[in-house]
């Protein structure tokens, strides 16, 4: 962790210099760029920046209490509570700021909701869980925008794209990442019968566009006339696009818009959030670190979440979290469940870490 932060220190003191620097300041799309990126780090770089100050007072303060000078000694001794505990309160600042790694900071992320096992039950229960998204998106007044969005006769989606932005969305969203599993009355059940279906969620980082650069040769451009809801305009116009790239083979594609050139713009903002994700995961692999797929199959065994209606109750699976409060939570109130997760991968990060003296 240690190791991060100096990385993210150094490159936020970069970004400063950058800031200033006459040749980014006429570049305006790097200048631009450059800005968010600095604004993404600022709380992180300034505490850490702070930290280090404070872990230099309280070693002064300490040589001080030890010294032979009666009036330094009572000083520092009347000084040192002070320091050390606005020290404690910035570590564990920076212990959540730092869950997530290398991305946690970032203010931009692309979520991805499909439909699992269950059929129409399943995409009525996808359509559920961006609704969920949607209305937290608003109480946290983050901005959310539909990507791409596959939909079904009965109004579930098969899948959605979504791109999100604003402070902390990254660092929350991750843990939603995975499978989630419902257990409810379907409203096409004429019987009441309780079924069982399931959704996946992945949630990954926007990147910079310096940080994954895409030329028109390193992909297949398709067009195509979407298909679905839209009007006669959508559907006889080749307006959705298809990108298939080589490299790595991702596939994405968008039909949103009634635009060629936004559905485009859209597909390439999803395109590299999927390439930067691939590569991260590579560099996990050549550290040999274990590799946990943020999709699965959708299958009801993969999961880290139970939503059951009948019981009002929400389980997640990773830390035992039961809350008898479901009907809150799909109305968009999911920061007892964030906090609580945040809260344990910031006690396990801190045991890893041991104490700070």
């Amino acid at each position: 962790m240690r190791e991060l932060l100096e990385t993210k220190l150094a490159r936020f003191e970069q970004l400063e210099r950058d800031l200033v620097d006459p040749v980014v300041l006429a570049d305006g799309p790097r200048l631009a760029a450059t800005a968010r990126e600095h604004g993404s780090l600022v709380r992180l770089g300034g505490k850490y920046r702070r930290f280090k100050q404070l872990n230099t007072e309280i070693s002064d303060a300490r040589a001080m209490a030890s010294g032979g000078d009666l009036e330094l000694r009572e000083l520092a001794e009347l000084e040192l509570p002070t320091l050390i505990a606005e020290r404690e309160a910035i570590w564990n600042e920076l212990l959540s700021l730092t869950i997530g790694g290398e991305d946690a900071n970032r203010a931009r992320c692309i979520m991805e909701i499909r439909a699992g096992t269950g059929g129409d039950e399943a995409a009525l229960f996808a359509r559920d869980l961006y609704e969920m998204y949607k209305r937290h998106a608003e109480m946290k007044r983050w901005k959310m925008e539909v990507m791409d969005l596959s939909a079904t006769e009965l109004g579930g989606f098969k899948e959605i794209s979504l791109a999100l932005e604003g402070e902390g969305v990254y660092r929350e969203l991750q843990y939603e990442s995975g499978g989630h599993r419902v257990q409810r009355v379907p409203e096409t059940e004429t019987q009441g019968r309780t079924h069982t279906s399931a959704a996946t969620v992945a949630v990954m980082a926007e990147p910079e566009d310096v940080e994954v650069d895409i030329k028109p040769d390193d992909y297949r451009l398709d067009k195509f006339c979407a298909s679905g809801p839209g009007g006669q305009h959508v559907n006889k116009t080749e307006s959705a696009v298809r990108l298939t790239h080589y490299e790595t083979g991702i596939v994405v594609q968008c039909q949103d818009e009634k635009s060629q050139h936004k559905n485009l713009a859209k597909a390439l903002r999803v395109l590299k959030s999927r390439i930067y994700d691939f590569r991260q995961q590579e560099e996990l692999k050549k550290r040999a670190d274990e590799r946990k797929s943020l999709v699965g199959s959708g299958d009801r065994s993969q999961r880290i979440r139970t939503y059951n209606f009948p019981q009002n109750r929400l389980t997640d699976h990773r830390i035992g979290l039961t809350l008898h409060k479901l009907d809150q939570i799909v109305a968009g109130n999911l920061q007892e469940v964030t906090d609580a997760l945040v809260d344990y991968d910031r006690q396990q990060l801190r045991d890893q870490m041991g104490e700070l003296d």
